[in-house]
């Protein structure tokens, strides 16, 4: 998943960074709200954390800009972070757009689960465990598996096939571009070229297919997962 952070203060920005850069997303990072109106009126992503207190424009006038249309990422779910802890505050951040709202200091499994609630209201789901067919990917525990003949199975992933399968099974059975993989591997980190995109898709079609979930190829565009008779033990 690709994550747009607007955080001024450096330490905190970078502790953020690696945090969520650890829990698989794909975080790019701003240190203003003029840049970030920039960046999220040519760019789509799918989450912001946007903290309140930025220099110039704050965190609550960004958001309410990026709701207007004409900004790319008009629809990105919000999650604010903030010193204040003052309910006017939470309830103006909210009515503005945000959808959730955090206080400083907090804990990172707590700003992960929430992100998570996050991307799952935003895809209209309804649980932290995707599944498409016989696999199943429980996002708050981070383990893949699937059932075959009655049995569960471990499916082991390294941590950009992980990123490549979520990006995927959020948009099943829509197919997903490959653009917007690489930019859910990378975002501006370019550490990787569009044709890895590809070996992380080759990875996943030797552990799903044994589970009867094919990666079909879409020419010029990108793939998308499609249920199959897996192979004969």
């Amino acid at each position: 998943m690709r994550l747009l952070l607007v955080e001024d203060d450096v330490m905190v920005a970078s502790g953020i960074k690696l945090g969520l850069s650890d829990a698989g997303y794909a975080v790019d990072w701003v240190g203003s709200g003029e840049r970030a109106e920039e960046v999220l009126r040519a760019e789509v992503f799918d989450v912001a954390v946007i903290d309140i207190g930025l220099p110039g424009m704050d965190g609550l006038e960004l958001t309410r800009r990026l709701r207007k249309p004409g900004m790319a990422s008009r629809k990105v779910p919000v999650l604010i972070l903030t010193a204040r802890d003052a309910l006017q505050d939470r309830v103006q951040g909210l009515d503005l757009g945000a959808d959730d709202y955090m206080i400083k200091p907090f804990e990172l499994p707590e700003m992960l689960a929430r992100l998570r609630a996050l991307l799952r209201r935003s895809q209209a789901a309804t649980s932290a465990v995707l599944s498409f067919g016989p696999v199943e990917l429980d996002t708050a525990n981070r383990r893949a598996s699937a059932v075959r003949d009655g049995q569960r199975a471990t499916i082991e992933l390294g941590p950009r096939e992980w990123t490549v399968l979520e990006y995927l099974l959020m948009h099943a059975p829509k197919p997903a571009s490959k653009e917007k993989l690489l930019q859910a591997l990378t975002g501006w980190d370019k550490e990787i070229t569009p044709n890895a995109v590809e070996v992380y898709i080759s990875r996943l079609r030797g552990k799903l297919e044994p589970h009867g979930v094919a990666l079909r190829s879409i020419r010029g565009f990108g793939y998308r997962l499609e249920l199959h008779e897996p192979p004969a033990p």
